[in-house]
C-alpha cells in the first residue's frame, strides 16, 4: 500500500480560486489533510466539512459571506464521532475537485475527501 501524500490546504487553490497545478495532479489519487472539523448540521452524519483554521460554526449553517473560501467536504464510510472544534485531526481520503452536490445533503463543494478516515493529530 503506497502511503498517502501530506498536502496543506494552501497547496490546493490557486490564485482567484482556481486549482492548483498540484490539486490537478493529486485527482482521485489518495492524501492527507490537517485540519478542524467544523460542527456538524447533525450528529448522526458519514459527512463534515475540515476548515484550515477553527470554528465553532458550521460553514454550511451560516451565510456564504461568512465562510472560509478553502474548506474541504468530508464524506465517510461510516457515521462519523464529531470533534471539538478547536482539535487538529489528520483525514486520509481520495481527492476529487470540481462543484459537485452530494446527494444526500444536497451542499455544493469544489473540494472533496472521499472515502475517508481521521485521527487527532499528535
Amino acid at each position: 500500500m503506497v502511503a498517502a501524500s501530506e498536502v496543506k490546504f494552501r497547496d490546493l487553490y490557486g490564485r482567484g480560486g482556481a486549482y492548483s497545478e498540484l490539486a490537478q495532479k493529486m485527482t482521485h489519487k489518495t492524501i492527507t489533510v490537517r485540519g478542524y472539523m467544523a460542527p456538524p448540521i447533525k450528529a448522526e452524519a458519514s459527512f463534515f466539512v475540515l476548515t484550515k483554521l477553527p470554528m465553532s460554526v458550521c460553514p454550511f449553517c451560516e451565510t456564504e459571506a461568512d465562510w472560509p473560501t478553502d474548506i474541504l467536504f468530508v464524506r465517510t464510510p461510516k457515521q462519523i464521532d464529531v470533534l471539538p472544534f478547536n482539535e487538529p485531526i489528520y483525514v486520509t481520503g481520495t481527492l476529487e475537485i470540481g462543484a459537485s452536490t452530494d446527494p444526500e445533503t444536497g451542499f455544493v463543494s469544489r473540494v472533496r475527501l472521499v472515502d475517508a478516515k481521521y485521527r487527532k493529530a499528535r
